[in-house]
């Protein structure tokens, strides 16, 4: 068990990173991918038929970065940017990475790890080495993520649709006390589950920043010299397409663009229904309709709902706006 301690400073000082973090999914997806299965627990199924069709070609897909996973769980520091969300930004700031960063971190891996010689010239910060990771890192992302970023960028933009609105209607102590099913708030403190003896956390007025992130599968957190404590928490995985086979079925109608465009701000199915002037079953059906063919995404907390654009819905929504 985590407990991380608050002082009021702390509350004040909470924070959500950008999401979603292209350099941190890398890392991440390559540990899960790496890990033994565990999609029966995994609140993703559309990872399992993923997973079975990289698994087997992860070392051509990702060369040396299956070699760069901390034994004891963590990441290296170079993948982790919270303010460079882009790929192209992270790549450029983990090729520019510090020659004694490099050293340190690669000098917690066991020896026979950090004894390739690919690891020992990485180790040394050569420009080659560098070059390397940096390809290997798009070659990762290309192959591998760049079929699920969408969807990826569909749960980010929900998960932050979703604390905003928390934060808004019941302030930080409800954000804290959503955050995670079977996290604890009691303040002023976050008692989160974690293998291991109790450990007590103290932010010590610096406050928390809260990172998101799609491939995680248990906290991590961390703190950089001066800053706040970075806490890392799943996204939240949001409500699943009822039927696969309805995800090309009837879209478009008055009434259903007329439910898409109300979605530029999320709101629950309830609103919905009250703005575009239709009942509560009709808002249901459409919104259903509007998540199987991926232009909405929805998540729930307890008994409630909301709904938020994802990256394809607003993409049409703007391609619409443009023609006329």
């Amino acid at each position: 068990m985590l407990r991380f301690h608050f002082t009021e400073a702390d509350l004040r000082r909470v924070t959500l990173a950008p999401v979603p973090n292209a350099l941190l999914e890398v890392a991440l997806s390559v540990r899960y991918l790496r890990t033994r299965p565990t999609d029966r627990k995994w609140p993703r199924p559309e990872l399992q038929s993923w997973r079975q069709m990289i698994a087997g070609g992860l070392r051509p897909r990702a060369g040396v970065l299956p070699h760069l996973d901390p034994p004891h769980g963590g990441i290296f520091d170079f993948f982790h940017h919270p303010f460079e969300p882009g790929l192209r930004t992270g790549i450029d700031l983990l090729h520019q990475t510090p020659v004694q960063e490099l050293s340190d971190e690669i000098a917690l891996l066991p020896e026979p790890i950090r004894s390739l010689p690919a690891l020992r010239e990485l180790s040394d910060g050569t420009g080659r080495s560098r070059n390397s990771l940096a390809h290997d890192t798009r070659r990762f992302f290309a192959s591998s993520l760049a079929p699920l970023w969408t969807q990826v960028q569909a749960g980010a933009v929900a998960d932050r649709a979703l604390r905003a609105e928390t934060l808004l209607r019941g302030g930080t102590d409800a954000l804290l006390a959503t955050l995670v099913p079977h996290w604890r708030w009691q303040p002023p403190t976050l008692h989160v589950p974690a293998p291991g003896a109790p450990r007590d956390v103290h932010l010590d007025g610096q406050g928390l920043m809260l990172v998101p992130a799609y491939f995680l599968q248990k906290p991590m957190f961390g703190r950089r010299p001066g800053g706040p404590m970075e806490l890392l928490y799943p996204l939240h995985a949001g409500e699943p397409p009822t039927h696969a086979a309805d995800a090309l079925g009837p879209l478009l109608g008055r009434t259903r663009a007329t439910v898409l465009a109300a979605l530029r701000h999320p709101y629950s199915t309830t609103e919905v229904a009250d703005r575009v002037g239709i009942s509560l079953p009709t808002a249901s059906q459409h919104t259903t309709i509007l998540r199987n063919a991926g232009l909405i995404a929805t998540t729930r907390t307890g008994m409630a709902v909301q709904h938020t654009l994802t990256p394809l819905g607003e993409a049409l929504l703007h391609n619409d706006t443009t023609r006329h």
